[in-house]
């Protein structure tokens, strides 16, 4: 019993130690504009693909630090998923994880540059090591479009294999 107490006395000093510092950091993301490359994709969108539709809700979490998605593919495809994107300011960078209920598990890294946002990922499919990505484009206040692609060539060239149109809904 003694050794349990001393333990959880010695867990809650690190995290009252630590957070501050975990505070300042995820406070001062935020403020830079590179935060905010994500804000176009915020809000309620009706989703498109050949052969099918869903919907799609992004919302803006943990002290605006945090893009967090849900993805429903029904009634098309029995896929549901969520991701979360955070803006890393030491790395410049976005980074996303993926999970969704058929246990899949996705993480990407990328960055908004010439009104794309481009998320990517190193894979091994078939014993073949590839590059995936996802690609938000043709941004617009009330639609963009979104491609997931791949290469086999190192990122030499790029196969559209999903793409799907979104169209804001209407409030």
């Amino acid at each position: 019993m003694r050794t349990l107490c001393l333990r959880l006395l010695l867990v809650s000093t690190v995290c009252l130690l630590a957070a501050p510092t975990l505070r300042s950091v995820a406070a001062d993301a935020p403020d830079d504009p590179r935060a905010h490359q994500f804000d176009f994709w915020l809000g309620d969108w009706d989703l498109t693909w050949k052969g099918g539709s869903g919907t799609n809700t992004i919302t803006r979490e943990y002290d605006g630090a945090v893009i967090m998605e849900h993805f429903v593919g029904q009634p098309s495809i029995p896929l549901n998923g969520m991701s979360v994107s955070v803006f890393n300011r030491k790395t410049g960078k976005w980074n996303q994880t993926w999970v969704d209920n058929q246990g899949g598990y996705l993480d990407f890294v990328g960055g908004f540059s010439d009104g794309k946002m481009i998320l990517q990922r190193h894979a091994t499919i078939s014993d073949r090591d590839i590059l995936q990505r996802m690609v938000w484009s043709d941004i617009t206040a009330d639609s963009l479009e979104w491609s997931w692609e791949r290469s086999e060539d190192d990122g030499g060239s790029w196969k559209p294999q999903w793409k799907i149109h979104y169209r804001r809904k209407s409030k």
